[in-house]
């Protein structure tokens, strides 16, 4: 695996062409991005590079600033809002996705960012999450996933794996760890994607993929706390063995994997099995083949479930679909409104009915 492999070329939708006047005007580099406030992160901390990828791609959208909101809940990924020099709300735990459903409704020109961690995004923002997928919100939701609370000091999270010994499960977790693609998925979100925070060129290629799908995006981004969980995802992300431990999703293109690309993906009923090609018979057309496209997520779920050891951990878009976004629905449902009440009078809805003067 390279980490300049890009998904690939599936028809998707994508956010609307600027006009030519437009584009003329706004020609920003990553500088532009930058804010003016210090970035206080742990030395070493994952969230640098994110930041840094985010700040990279931000003019490859072609949107001014003043049009593009970052909105975070609480925990270490909830700073980054300060550190990008565009419109941005710091929320309560766990509440980015409503604010960011509010927003879109009435500003739907925007581009919104919700960031959030494994712990904001799936604890007390579950429901949140869950629902602004549903909607299909127009928003791009990235959650940086260490498997722990980081801000707090190291309790273990939602993502923490069974058994995992922390300041709040001494003795190991007994909880079952939630895997976050799968949650995206049964929630219908149109983009489903996942990648790692050091691996820069397929992060940002990420991470603009989910910035152009018009629909509600889900980046979940494999990122290292190494205060209080070092070495979360190292076992497949380090660099001496991603290429047979990581499975790199390419529309449209056969499930390999492995240093001599001589591993791959192939389903024996409903599981999912690694083979190597050239043994027992087994050749490139035994594999599956990935489809982001498809309009039902069976393959997208299988794949969000496989994981190291079992099997390499499939990064990539899982899933890109297009479905009517919750801004038009509003829209076309006040529209009709209109269209059939007329556009109404506020004074005399607030005066109507039951109302009298106090002197």
């Amino acid at each position: 695996m390279t980490t300049d492999a890009t998904n690939a070329t599936a028809p998707v939708p994508t956010q609307p062409a600027l006009s030519e006047e437009n584009a003329q005007v706004i020609a920003l580099t990553r500088k532009d991005f930058v804010s003016d406030q210090e970035v206080r992160w742990c030395p070493g901390c994952g969230d640098y590079s994110i930041l840094a990828q985010t700040q990279k791609v931000m003019p490859d959208f072609g949107y001014k600033r003043e049009d593009i909101v970052f909105i975070s809940g609480i925990g270490c990924s909830g700073r980054l809002p300060y550190y990008m020099n565009t419109f941005g709300f710091h929320t309560i735990h766990g509440r980015a996705p409503t604010l960011a459903t509010g927003l879109k409704a009435a500003r739907p020109d925007l581009m919104v960012w919700v960031i959030t961690g494994d712990g904001d995004a799936l604890s007390i923002g579950g429901n949140h999450v869950i629902h602004s997928m549903r909607r299909n919100v127009d928003i791009n939701m990235v959650m940086f996933n260490n498997r722990i609370y980081g801000l707090t000091k190291g309790q273990a999270s939602p993502t923490s794996e069974f058994g995992k010994k922390t300041k709040s499960t001494p003795v190991g977790s007994i909880d079952t760890p939630i895997i976050p693609l799968t949650i995206a998925l049964a929630a219908e979100a149109s983009f489903v994607a996942r990648s790692v925070d050091t691996h820069t060129e397929h992060l940002q290629q990420t991470l603009e993929r989910g910035g152009r799908h018009k629909g509600s995006s889900f980046i979940e981004v494999l990122q290292n706390c190494n205060i209080f969980n070092d070495g979360a995802w190292r076992d497949f992300t380090d660099r001496e063995v991603r290429e047979d431990r990581m499975l790199v999703l390419e529309h449209g293109k056969p499930m390999i994997f492995g240093k001599d690309r001589d591993k791959g993906i192939r389903l024996n009923g409903l599981t999912p099995e690694v083979v190597t090609i050239g043994e027992n018979g087994v050749t490139e057309a035994d594999l599956l083949v990935h489809d982001e496209a498809a309009e039902d997520p069976y393959l997208a779920l299988v794949l969000s479930r496989m994981f190291w050891p079992d099997f390499p951990v499939p990064v990539g878009v899982l899933r890109a679909i297009t479905r009517p976004t919750h801004d038009r629905l509003l829209e076309d449902q006040v529209s009709a409104a209109i269209a059939r009440s007329g556009p109404g009078d506020l004074e005399r809805v607030l005066a109507g009915g039951e109302t009298w003067t106090v002197e």
